[in-house]
């Protein structure tokens, strides 16, 4: 799923639910905490159905700014991990942060009919910011701990793209986030200089 933000889409194609946030400040315009304050919430909640860390349709009125902050400091704090892993650095105050947040227990869940008889998951409560938030930074500590998801950790080649992703590719050899968006402007431009030096 995707929500428009002005020109800019949420994707879902990093490979992992933390990567995923991360891709929230990436590009510019502007993320969710830049944005006036309902449109904000508005967007983090968009944001959580769609990542799919809460089940579609499950209420999310308790979403503020205060989530909003929330949410952008862990993503910030994800972002600096793992271009630090990529670039064979250390972040430790970031690392700390997330492994704090990762302490809080995770929201719990149920199964439930549908009207037409299918099991969907549910959350047992109404969703707590911190419990969202320490599935994120779970999943931030599983991929940082896992020696064959870290190798596939890469920094988008796209021109003016600093999105993180995790190269699931045969070869590993995927150069972009995605295919369809970075690779296709790539495949543009390399269009447009052949078709300059033709002219030329």
């Amino acid at each position: 799923m995707t929500t428009a933000m002005g020109s800019y889409e949420w994707r879902f194609d990093s490979g992992r639910l933390c990567l995923d946030l991360v891709a929230t400040g990436e590009p510019a315009p502007r993320g969710f905490e830049e944005q006036p304050r309902t449109d904000g919430a508005g967007l983090l909640g968009r944001w959580l159905t769609g990542s799919g860390l809460v089940p579609p349709g499950t209420p999310l009125t308790g979403v503020d700014t205060n989530w909003v902050q929330r949410f952008a400091e862990l993503r910030d704090c994800v972002g600096q991990l793992v271009r630090a892993q990529i670039d064979g650095r250390y972040a430790a105050v970031a690392l700390e942060r997330v492994n704090a947040i990762a302490a809080d227990a995770p929201p719990g869940i149920r199964a439930v009919r549908e009207p037409g008889g299918a099991l969907v998951r549910a959350l047992s409560a109404e969703p707590e910011c911190g419990a969202l938030l320490a599935v994120v930074a779970r999943d931030t500590v599983d991929l940082l701990t896992d020696p064959d998801a870290r190798a596939r950790l890469r920094q988008c080649e796209g021109d003016s793209c600093r999105r993180v992703y995790l190269d699931t590719s045969r070869g590993r050899r995927r150069r972009w986030c995605s295919s369809e968006v970075c690779g296709n402007r790539e495949r543009v431009a390399r269009h447009r200089r052949r078709a300059a030096v033709a002219r030329a």
